[in-house]
């Protein structure tokens, strides 16, 4: 597992070449598939998940097979788990691949293509579906962006900032799990949103120095060391305008705490009960702070903000071209290694996004 610290982008092309014709030799050879075994109880196992191989597909008319670059693993992976993955069928998640076979018009061999068939080396995609699209050509935004900052990962922070906690100028602002992908992509662009003091936490003393050596944060703690509300009161004694909330549970709690009068919450996640969906934790117990300040508190679901796309792509392009922002991820190497990624995620293994490189 390594994790990657770009010192400038890398140059990468947009799609390319024809799109009518299928070279039946691209599509020989075995195409590798995880399902899920069982549904898991606390915290996942490997034996979970189960490792199936069938001949590569052939695409038909209107559709295209993509050999999977790279592989996202993400938190909420770890709740369809529990119901939203059926038991014994192909795993899914986000992917990055290039396409070897086409009979879609819509995709070039040897284009780059993105999607939502993960867990696997090879996908049978077509245009319009859902998820899918073609990688822009932007020269000189390395690949692993595309699956970072300008993906589901980096759109889901920036509409949290702009949309759900409007953040604008000189406001103060509290993210968990800061150090993951969501968190640190929140953080970077807070920062060229001109946000003011930003506090983040994490899980290790080595993260919490990354936070604040490299990633933009002013402070940072680990929320091992004390109580969250306590520990939060300390690195932003002022209080706080807006929290983008990763965790749930005492982070929630301590986030109310620290908020000024009509502040914001964007609750983006809840990794504090991912591994106990049957019996969460009990509800923070100062909630009704939320009326007495005149809070707000709004889920944050990035499906409802694919418009935005674009929109993240202009504020962001030009500073990953000159790279003074660079994707912060960590990568597993190997198609074999997918469950271990995400088992890693879950520990809080990575930095940044967490994705899987199967392919060069």
């Amino acid at each position: 597992m390594t994790t990657q610290r770009p010192t400038g982008p890398t140059e990468t092309t947009g799609t390319t070449g024809p799109a009518d014709t299928t070279d039946p030799a691209r599509t020989t050879g075995t195409s590798r598939t995880f399902h899920l075994a069982a549904r898991p109880h606390g915290f996942p196992t490997p034996d979970l998940f189960s490792l199936h191989e069938a001949p590569v597909p052939e695409p038909s008319p209107g559709t295209a097979v993509v050999e999977n670059l790279y592989l996202s693993v993400d938190p909420y992976h770890r709740e369809e788990m529990d119901s939203g993955w059926d038991v014994g069928a192909p795993r899914e998640g986000r992917a990055l691949g290039r396409v070897i076979a086409s009979r879609a018009p819509e995709f070039a061999e040897g284009g780059l293509v993105l999607h939502r068939e993960g867990w696997r080396t090879h996908a049978v995609v077509a245009p319009g579906e859902s998820g899918v699209r073609k990688v822009p050509s932007y020269d000189g935004v390395p690949l692993t962006a595309y699956m970072s900052l300008l993906g589901g990962t980096g759109l889901t922070a920036y509409v949290a900032l702009t949309r759900t906690l409007e953040l604008r100028p000189g406001q103060d602002l509290f993210i968990s799990a800061a150090a993951g992908g969501v968190g640190t992509a929140a953080g970077r662009m807070a920062r060229l949103l001109g946000a003011g003091r930003i506090v983040g936490s994490a899980g290790t003393p080595a993260k919490v120095a990354r936070l604040t050596g490299e990633l933009g944060f002013d402070a940072a703690f680990d929320y091992h060391d004390g109580p969250v509300g306590e520990l939060l009161a300390q690195a932003a004694p002022d209080g706080i305008d807006a929290y983008l909330d990763n965790v749930g549970g005492d982070h929630l709690a301590g986030a109310i705490s620290a908020l000024r009068e009509h502040g914001r919450i964007a609750w983006v996640g809840a990794i504090s009960q991912y591994h106990s969906a049957h019996e969460p934790p009990a509800a923070p117990r100062n909630l009704f702070d939320i009326v007495e300040k005149s809070l707000r508190l709004e889920g944050v679901m990035v499906r409802n903000y694919r418009d935005v796309q674009q929109e993240l792509e202009d504020f962001l392009v030009p500073h990953l071209r000159t790279g003074a922002v660079v994707p912060e991820v960590t990568v597993v190497e190997g198609f074999e290694r997918t469950v271990d990624g995400f088992l890693g995620m879950l520990r809080g293994e990575n930095t940044g996004k967490m994705l899987i490189r199967i392919a060069d």
